[in-house]
């Protein structure tokens, strides 16, 4: 008797216990929330890496032999057109204009001779026109030796700023010879590679008689405090790499930007009813990104879909979704494929509009 009463307040513990489990699973069932795609027109943010360079950036180089006298300025120097800025040693170059000058006056005076007596029928209109040719290349070699004596000094053909330099003063300069760079940084041309499936995108929808606007976020990832336009599209593919460059001009005020710098256009790319889905909806398997639908009947299934593009906290589905879809919105990690769930549908745009609210 005593062992009987034993077994039956095991079992009535057993029994408790079960009943007890039972009702914690029915409390703890869960309803799940899920939402639809959205088809919606937006628009999104590409980014391209970009060459900037200067509007205008030349090589000064001397056009004349000869030691090089005086540096007029310093490197990274601000200069104005006109502004002289080296000084090759003259000397030769005068005197040879001095030469000149003297032959030329040696020509003048025989060719007024000559015509004097040409007019008096003394020498023949050939020996004056002899005389005449004499004359104009004597003044030919006084522009000649002037030009060459103008090349000893360097001055700015515009507006811009100067690099480092590639000589000192006292160097013996050989004609040629690579003295600094200029660059005229007011405005600047900054050049982009985009691929041909974009460019055909773009040139399709474009506004032919509007600019289209872009952005630059330079190397330490502030976006530019000036807006650019997308100028020209050069003319031929890139073979290799089936890219075509674009170049955008930008306004450079206040010369934050230099020639040489990149940093990366951002294009705004304007997409029409396209399906929008939270990112948080979707979760990866071996770099496939899928989502659970959930049917009519509340089983969950689990469907691969393709991303077109990112926006904040969206992502724009290319393929395996479509309006009419029920997504799972929350509790990703808490179901099965194939298992059957209570949920509530919770309209589309409020959770778009809402999807702090939803984070998890």
């Amino acid at each position: 008797m005593k062992k009987n009463a034993i077994f039956i307040g095991l079992m009535a513990a057993l029994c408790t216990i079960g009943c007890n489990s039972h009702k914690e699973e029915k409390k703890e069932e869960r309803t799940f929330t899920v939402t639809n795609p959205v088809a919606m027109d937006t628009s999104i943010v590409k980014e391209y890496v970009c060459q900037i360079h200067s509007i205008r950036h030349i090589e000064l180089r001397a056009m004349e032999k000869g030691y090089l006298q005086k540096i007029n300025i310093d490197e990274g120097q601000k200069v104005r057109k006109g502004q002289l800025m080296f000084q090759i040693m003259p000397n030769i170059y005068q005197a040879e204009l001095q030469k000149a000058k003297a032959e030329g006056n040696a020509a003048s005076i025989e060719y007024k001779n000559t015509k004097l007596l040409a007019d008096s029928k003394v020498v023949s209109p050939n020996e004056l026109a002899l005389s005449k040719a004499k004359f104009d290349r004597a003044n030919a070699e006084i522009a000649l030796a002037q030009t060459h004596l103008g090349f000893t000094t360097i001055k700015a053909p515009f507006d811009g700023v100067i690099d480092h330099f590639h000589v000192r003063e006292g160097s013996m300069l050989d004609e040629g010879e690579l003295l600094t760079t200029l660059s005229d940084n007011s405005k600047m041309w900054v050049y982009f590679n985009v691929p041909e499936a974009e460019y055909l995108n773009y040139i399709v929808s474009a506004d032919k008689n509007k600019k289209e606007k872009v952005n630059l976020r330079m190397a330490n990832n502030m976006q530019f405090n000036q807006s650019g336009i997308v100028e020209t599209i050069e003319g031929e593919f890139n073979n290799e790499t089936g890219n075509i460059a674009f170049r955008a001009a930008f306004p450079n005020p206040q010369s934050i930007l230099r020639h040489g710098e990149t940093g990366t256009i951002l294009m705004t790319v304007p997409l029409k009813k396209v399906l929008i889905i939270p990112q948080k909806t979707t979760f990866e398997v071996l770099d496939k990104r899928y989502v659970f639908v959930i049917d009519k009947n509340g089983v969950v299934r689990q469907r691969e879909i393709t991303i077109g593009a990112t926006l904040e906290n969206l992502f724009v589905v290319k393929k395996g979704l479509n309006v009419n879809d029920h997504i799972l919105l929350d509790g990703l990690r808490l179901v099965k494929n194939n298992e059957k769930v209570k949920f509530n549908i919770e309209n589309p745009k409020k959770v778009l509009a809402n999807l702090d609210v939803y984070a998890e």
